[in-house]
């Protein structure tokens, strides 16, 4: 593990561990959760039966499967087709991409020198032992609805390793990839600092400065809006609400 990559061997990996999957030329990364035996349990939209984002960007940002309805897995079977928590071997959750792990307990310098995110947190993982309960759990129970910015595949594993949960409606989940997004969004448009100089430099500058900030800030590992809840009362909750944060937000207010 370093700073350029966090691409591991298939033998390093461990029951509990949250890996992931580049996808569609580095655009976006695929999370999951390996449970051993060669299996990951992983949250997805699936064939287009679920809420993604709602706009263009559906048609591009599925998980992805090597296998096809006529040629299925022998392993898996047919999963073109699934939807929200489901289980698959290691090769149909890699999609033939390459096989990175997610870390956990990174310091604020190795953050910010990533500087693409949903690679890392600051945030730290729960035994590798609760990370598989809460895991299995959701494969029998269920994650919400996914949603591109608040309820994605990294939201999922992420939630598996540390139990915490968004509990404010008005922002993005736990997602490194959205968090980056919209970073790059804040430091292109939404800086003020961009009127107070202006050189090429200057501007580049501003616009780093503002993007490293707007990441850190939105890790789960040092936003405040976030609660540990116990996934059992996760589900319980969610069972009345569209998608986990809402129940969280249930939760916290009681």
């Amino acid at each position: 593990m370093g700073v350029l990559s966090n691409k591991i061997s298939r033998e390093e990996l461990k029951p509990g561990d949250h890996i992931y999957s580049w996808r569609q030329a580095y655009i976006y990364a695929h999370h999951g959760i390996f449970i051993g035996d060669g299996k990951v349990i992983h949250f997805t939209r699936g064939g287009g039966l679920e809420i993604g984002s709602g706009t263009v960007l559906d048609r591009f940002l599925v998980s992805s499967s090597p296998h096809s309805p006529d040629n299925p897995c022998p392993v898996c079977g047919d999963q073109s087709f699934g939807d929200g928590v489901i289980c698959s071997c290691l090769d149909c959750f890699l999609g033939g991409g390459d096989l990175y792990i997610f870390e956990y307990g990174v310091t604020p310098m190795f953050f910010l020198a990533k500087a693409r995110g949903g690679t890392c947190t600051l945030a730290s993982s729960d035994l590798s032992e609760v990370v598989l309960h809460r895991a299995s759990f959701l494969l029998q129970n269920g994650f919400g609805m996914y949603n591109i910015f608040k309820n994605n595949c990294e939201d999922f594993a992420i939630y598996c390793k540390t139990g915490l949960l968004v509990y404010t409606t008005l922002s993005v989940g736990r997602s490194g990839q959205a968090a980056s997004f919209l970073a790059a969004t804040s430091a292109i448009v939404s800086s003020p600092l961009r009127y107070l100089t202006t050189s090429c430099s200057g501007l580049a500058l501003v616009g780093v400065g503002t993007y490293c900030v707007s990441r850190l800030v939105s890790d789960i590992g040092v936003r405040r809006d976030v609660v540990k809840i116990p996934v059992e009362e996760l589900v319980a909750r969610a069972s009345s609400s569209n998608a986990p944060e809402e129940a969280t937000l249930t939760a916290k207010e009681q």
